[in-house]
């Protein structure tokens, strides 16, 4: 039985990535539009649907959310949702779609040394060689995407706004559902869906109606078409796929599973550009994965054994 559940664990953790892997792909497949309109697109048609969801349960759950956790969701919002897809947006649109991931990929480095205070977490010390290895990893992704232009200067730049924005999303919601005893994880996302689809409304005036650009009927529908296609398969049913598999493995196993994400999102982003992978790129793709991997080595319990 353990086996089977950790098989279906590992699964669902696949699903998660490849779904979330789309996101990297979406501001290539819609190259027209800015990020802050990908970002408002995108975010409106998520509160939509989390609004949907939530509905039935509402006048319970509202009730089970005071100030403090209002205030908390509007920060989430904004940093793990807004900018964070605003960031990751322009990265993909000025450096491509390769070195963002690659940079966004260090995310579960990133989240374990700054919450390496939090419960669980392990002396900064035993991470020395994950980051050593994600900084060479992204060495080797700067140096082979800077190619001496000021976009592909920009895009890193944005995408190393992207993984700060997520980082401290994703240490601060953590804390969040730690405290909360009251309400379901699915819960809170589908209320963090709900308040960034309020702020993606704010977001809609300067996004669409200061800078609509040229785009024709066919091409706003398609937009459209493609923002509620994100919303649901990577916000809605990445996130279930990704919350069935927290549930089911460990956590040292669970943060080893980000890890897909990155590696669906190169495979989109290769297959879209039609081309294999650049030798900087296949050495910063080692480099990362051994980062992640031994940073999830490094949270393992040591038995007296081990550590003897």
């Amino acid at each position: 039985m353990s086996d089977r559940r950790t098989l279906w664990g590992v699964g669902c953790g696949v699903i998660a990535g490849a779904l979330w892997g789309l996101v990297f792909l979406t501001p290539e497949l819609a190259a027209g539009f800015t990020p802050l309109q990908l970002s408002a697109g995108r975010y409106l048609a998520y509160g939509l649907i989390a609004a949907v969801l939530i509905a039935p349960r509402w006048n319970r759950v509202r009730t089970l959310i005071d100030m403090k956790g209002w205030r908390a969701l509007i920060r989430l919002s904004l940093l793990g949702n807004i900018l964070y897809y605003i960031c990751l947006a322009q990265a993909v649109q000025s450096g491509g779609v390769a070195m963002t991931t690659l940079i966004i990929g260090l995310l579960p480095v990133s989240v374990a040394v700054l919450g390496r205070h939090d419960h669980g977490s392990v002396p900064l010390r035993r991470l020395a060689l994950p980051l050593a290895l994600g900084v060479a990893g992204i060495a080797c992704t700067v140096w082979g995407s800077i190619g001496g232009t000021s976009g592909s200067l920009f895009g890193i730049v944005c995408a190393f706004g992207a993984l700060i924005a997520w980082t401290l999303y994703a240490v601060d919601n953590s804390r969040w559902l730690s405290r909360l005893d009251t309400i379901s994880s699915q819960d809170w996302s589908l209320l963090t869906g709900l308040v960034t689809g309020a702020l993606a409304l704010v977001l809609a005036m300067p996004a669409f109606l200061l800078s609509p650009g040229i785009h024709s009927g066919v091409q706003w529908w398609g937009f459209a078409g493609l923002m509620a296609a994100v919303a649901l398969l990577c916000s809605v049913i990445g996130n279930a796929f990704w919350n069935r598999a927290s549930r089911l493995l460990p956590m040292t196993l669970v943060g080893q599973m980000i890890l897909f994400e990155t590696l669906f999102a190169l495979l989109y982003g290769f297959l879209w550009e039609g081309r294999w992978p650049y030798l900087s790129e296949v050495v910063a793709m080692g480099l990362l994965c051994a980062s992640v991997l031994t940073c999830a080595a490094a949270h393992r319990p040591r038995t007296p054994q081990a550590s003897a």
